[in-house]
Order: structure tokens, then C-alpha cells, then sequence
């Protein structure tokens, strides 16, 4: 996932006009561990985008990584795609990548091409679209880096619960402003590891094991 510039509290994803004022511009993506491991990536510099830092997802895939082989992710404002692709080079099965920029989306893609991954699925939409209704087997670990300054974990987190998108047992990793609390999360989620970096605060949460949870 990918840090975007704070752009006022408003609760839209939609693209702001002139977001990418130099189109022909772009930025860079080194993945860090795995089969891809020091390979770079180019995406486009639309709204402010910038791969999530490669300590800090040094750290998060740790914290992962006796869960992340075999396993089904979901990326949300997955940006340059640093945290889905990430995943993927280190053995998940499958990613799915929600960003709702067209010009990101086709760069991820691309870059999905330009690895040979076919494990790699690009949904170009707005998260709370995407997430309004689910249609497909929950996830085993879901990745929610979203724009700072708008309110969406507090919007988002319920919703990830209501709609059953995370497995019993499965993993939500969220980032958000660390001048700021932690949103609330969902009752049967526990907090199992945090950690502030500057200006940004990153949780680990594991949904509960619940008899009769929906799968």
C-alpha cells in the first residue's frame, strides 16, 4: 500500500482534479524479500502516492511471516501496490489489489506482467464500494493503508467485520496518523502488535477464532 498526501477530511476516494500535475513523472518500488526480492517497479505520480517504507514493511512482514505462504490477501488503496506485491514475492497465493486511480491500476497490472505473477488480481474501485457487499470467500490477511485525514478506519474497520471479508483467525493490518488515536476495532479483533514510526502509527490485529463465525 501506499501513502497518500493528506487532502482534507472528506470521506470520498474519488480522485482529486490535477492530483497528477506532472503525468509524465513516476516513482519507484523495491521489493524488499521473497522470489522478487530487490526488484523495481515503476508506478505513476497520481495523488500523491508513495510506497509504504521499506522498514516499516520489513517489520510488518515478520510479524507475518509464518502466516503469509498459501495464504489469500487483500490490498486496500493498495497504491504502488508496495504491501499486495510485497506479499505475493514472499509466497502468498493469491492478491487482490483495490485502488480506484485507472492510471494506478493499469501500472499494477503492468507490473503483475512485468514479474510473471499470475496470482495477482486488480480491481480498479472505490474501497467502500468494493467492500459494500461481499461476493467471494473472506481473506486470510487484509492490508488497509488508506489516505490520511478522512475518516476511513472508522468507517471501514465495521465494515470489514459486518461483512465477514476477514477469516476466523485471519489478520488486518492498518496504518494511520500517529497524532491521532487508534480507531476503534471491531470487538472480536485483538490488537497483537503495534508500532509509531514518525508520523505514522501500524497495527497488526487477529479476528478472533468464533464458533460459528461466517465463512
Amino acid at each position: 500500500m501506499a501513502r497518500r498526501k493528506p487532502s482534507g477530511p472528506r470521506l470520498s476516494s474519488k480522485p482529486q482534479k490535477g492530483a497528477s500535475r506532472n503525468p509524465g513523472t513516476s516513482g519507484e518500488l523495491r521489493i524488499i524479500g521473497g522470489d522478487w526480492r530487490s526488484r523495481k517497479l515503476r508506478f505513476p505520480d497520481a495523488g500523491g502516492v508513495r510506497p509504504t517504507p521499506a522498514r516499516t514493511r520489513e517489520t510488518l512482514f515478520n510479524w507475518l511471516s509464518f502466516h503469509l505462504a498459501g495464504s489469500d490477501c487483500l490490498d486496500l488503496f493498495s497504491g504502488s501496490g508496495a504491501l499486495g506485491l510485497e506479499a505475493l514475492s514472499r509466497g502468498a497465493a493469491h492478491a487482490t489489489l483495490v485502488d480506484n486511480n485507472p492510471a494506478l491500476a493499469t501500472a499494477l497490472r503492468n507490473n503483475l506482467r512485468f514479474l510473471g505473477s499470475q496470482a495477482g488480481t486488480v480491481t480498479c474501485t472505490n474501497v467502500d464500494t468494493y467492500l459494500s457487499q461481499r461476493a467471494r470467500q473472506p481473506f486470510d490477511i487484509v492490508f488497509m493503508d488508506p489516505p490520511f485525514r478522512q475518516g476511513w478506519l472508522t468507517t471501514l474497520l465495521p465494515l470489514l467485520d459486518s461483512q465477514g471479508w476477514v477469516k476466523s483467525g485471519g489478520w488486518v493490518y492498518v496504518e494511520h496518523e500517529s497524532d491521532l488515536p487508534t480507531p476503534a476495532a471491531p470487538a472480536d479483533w485483538q490488537l497483537h502488535r503495534q508500532k509509531t514510526a514518525g508520523q505514522v502509527t501500524y497495527c497488526l490485529y487477529r479476528v478472533a477464532q468464533a464458533a460459528g463465525r461466517n465463512e
